[in-house]
Order: C-alpha cells, then structure tokens, then sequence
C-alpha cells in the first residue's frame, strides 16, 4: 500500500509525519499546561512551576519608551509596513557595528540578517549549508527541538553523547562521529539545558578539530553557534564569543532572553566576514524566507531592538536563584555541575528513571522536567526564570519531596 493511502487505496490529505508528531508533544510544554492547570486548582502562585524557560524580568524600560515615542511620532507605515526581505537596513548596520564594537569582529550590514528570533535564525543556518541526507552534529544535552528543526529540512541531526561529568563537550565521541557527511555542527553556549557555558579550552579544540577535518575532507563543516543566552552570564564564568575562533561560523541569535522580548519573536543570523561565500549566504537567506515563511520580522520590533542592542533586562535574579537552588541541591545530596550562565540547573535525579522521579515531584506541587528528551536520560532541568520570593518557597516543597520520597 503506498504512503498516504488507507486499506481502500484511497488518498489522504493530510500529511503523516505531522500527524505522528502529534503524539510526541514537548514534554516541556505538557508540563506547563500541567501546571497551569493545577494553579487553576490551588493558586499557581502555590504551583512551584520549573517547566517553561520563559523570562521573569520586565523588558528594559528603554525598550518601552522608544515604542511609545515611535508609535506617537513616526509613520505607520514604516512602523507596521512589510520590512525589506533581509530586514530593515538601518538596523541590519546597527547590529553589525554592535557586534564589531563587542567582539572585534568586523561585521557590516552585508554580514546580518533579520529573523523571526531564534529559531528563524536556525531555520535558515541549516538551510543554507545542508542538502536532504546531510548530517549536523549537535551534543547532549541539548533542546529537544533541535530534532524537528533539522530533520523536518530533509538534513539529519546526530547527536553527540554527553560528558556527564562537566557537561563539556564529549571529544572522543564527536570526533568519532564527525564524518564526512557530517555539513555542519551546532552548539548552543550558554546551554540550555546545563546552563553550562563552553569555556575557551572547549571552544579551541572543537574549532581546532573542525579545521583538521574540513582539510581532510575538502568541503567546509559550518560552525552554527545558537547564542540566545548569550548575555546571561554569571560572575567570573569564562564566556568566549564563538565566532572569533572559527571563520566558517553561522552565529544564530535572538533578543528573548537578553531583553525579555521572547513574544516578539526577533533575532538576527550573523555570518562571520572571513566565511567564504559570506554576503551571498545573507543574500540566500532572503530566498530561503519565501520557502518557510519566516520573513520580514514586524518592522516596530525591528527599530526598537536597534536602540538598545548594548542593553539587557536586569539579569541578575538569575544567578541569585541559581545559588539558592544550586545550595540546596547540594545540601540535599544531588549530583549538580553548577550553571556558569541562562536561567537552568541540570541535576540528576534521585533515582535512575528520571520521569518517574519528576512525577513523584507532582505530589509536592513541584513541577520538574526529566531530560530523557534532552539526550541525558537519569538528568532533569529546573527553569529558575521565576520570582526569588517563589525559589524561596520551593526549596521546602523540594526538602520536604526528597525526606518523604527518600528518605534525605
């Protein structure tokens, strides 16, 4: 019987392998409607919700302002109109001078295009570097959605086994698994899970690996750096910018986390001037945008962002509520590498099923995300992107799951 025909030979319409994905739902996103749900019940503010990695900081108030004064005093037209395909010019040389300003990186408005936050800035990364059946790389732990965004282009995403220990990069393993079918490699530092940040070492030896292979195997291997937490970094953590290590370098990023902007779904692909073919990928990416749709980002949020692309929300909860749950873990006896940045701790679990464990925190109003989906089964990841005063609370909740179910 051929695809897409039932027992009758009949045609469906609709299309399969969308439909198989509708029983293999985030299991991030089950959790927050779980949890939405049981506050419904008791008062979400009694609901210790670690599920969803959405910011808790207001947006910078600069942001705001220059909204108002746009929209009091500018054209609708350009506020609301269509922006040009790569985005608006004035903010493409806008980031790029940031950029060269930040990390020495001579990037100009030729280097930039403007995407639909991260994830658009991904969409067109893989795109532009892999034909169906070619493979990326990418290492565990890493955000489970990394497996729909590549395979649903016709690519292959591979997956690099963890270094459980640090969560640093696993060398042995990739260097086995970098073939050469292998077009590209993806990582994302500050990581989300781990809330690890590759150091330099880390960086260095990846890059000094990719260039020994690109040489062996005469094609280049792209770089595809996913940079959204980027500016949640903690105090003395060694943060390298990726791209200064490796010409061939696709940096994908967005302002969701930086400003608190994740609804406005904006970003930007930033493709390292020394990459061969650099101005002619940007030019690519405006006609990869009329295949998948993420084209022309709304032209207002586009303007705001390029007023304030060397500011941040006040960031420093963050690390507040990593100590304070990186403590108490500690203190309770988990197994933790502490984060060096985002708003995410990777413990193990207390037991080897993970999914098991994180359903015994349900009792406890505690909702935790097990990292079977992650490529870290045993692991699970709080998202401590909540008010300090809830940490607080939850960290008895939390005491009080591990004596009972535990015995700690």
């Amino acid at each position: 019987m051929d695809a897409g025909q039932d027992a009758k030979g009949e045609k469906h319409m609709l299309v399969q392998k969308y439909k198989d994905m509708l029983s293999k739902k985030s299991v991030i996103r089950e959790l927050s409607e779980f949890a939405t749900a049981r506050g419904q019940e008791i008062g979400y503010e009694n609901v210790f919700d670690y599920s969803l990695g959405n910011p808790s900081v207001p947006v910078p108030q600069a942001f705001t302002d220059r909204m108002i004064q746009m929209l009091a005093t500018r054209d609708p037209m350009e506020l609301h109109g269509y922006s040009p395909s790569l985005g608006i010019t004035s903010v493409r040389e806008a980031v790029a001078a940031s950029l060269e300003q930040r990390f020495g990186i001579p990037y100009r408005k030729e280097h930039i295009f403007m995407a639909s936050g991260a994830a658009g800035a991904l969409s067109h990364a893989f795109r532009l570097v892999t034909e169906p059946g070619d493979e990326i790389l990418t290492f565990a732990p890493y955000f489970p959605e990394y497996g729909p965004y590549v395979n649903l282009t016709g690519a292959v995403l591979k997956v690099v086994p963890p270094n459980t220990e640090t969560f640093q990069i696993n060398f042995p393993a990739f260097e086995e698994m970098l073939t050469e079918k292998v077009m590209a490699v993806l990582i994302n530092t500050p990581n989300n899970p781990s809330g690890i940040v590759y150091s330099t070492e880390t960086i260095q030896k990846l890059t000094d690996i990719m260039r020994r292979k690109q040489e062996e195997y005469g094609h280049e291997i792209y770089l595809i750096s996913d940079e959204p937490y980027r500016e949640i970094v903690f105090a003395g953590v060694d943060n390298p910018c990726v791209s200064k290590f490796y010409d061939n370098t696709i940096m994908c990023y967005s302002f969701s986390k930086s400003l608190s902007l994740p609804g406005e779904r904006i970003g930007y692909v930033a493709i390292n001037p020394a990459c061969k073919d650099a101005e002619t990928m940007i030019v690519m990416c405006g006609q990869i945008s009329r295949g998948i749709g993420h084209n022309c980002p709304p032209s207002i949020i586009q303007l705001a962002v390029a007023d304030v692309l060397d500011k941040t929300a006040d960031l420093s909860v963050y690390e507040t509520n990593m100590n304070l749950i990186y403590d108490c873990l500690v203190e309770l006896g988990f197994t933790v590498v502490k984060p060096g940045g985002t708003f995410y701790i990777f413990p193990k679990a207390l037991e080897p099923d993970a999914v098991l464990f994180c359903n015994k925190a349900k009792k406890y109003d505690l909702i935790l995300v097990p990292a079977d989906n992650f490529g870290a089964p045993g692991f699970f990841r709080m998202a401590y992107c909540i008010s300090t005063e809830k940490v607080k609370r939850s960290l008895e909740a939390l005491r009080k799951f591990v004596e009972q179910e535990y015995g700690k």
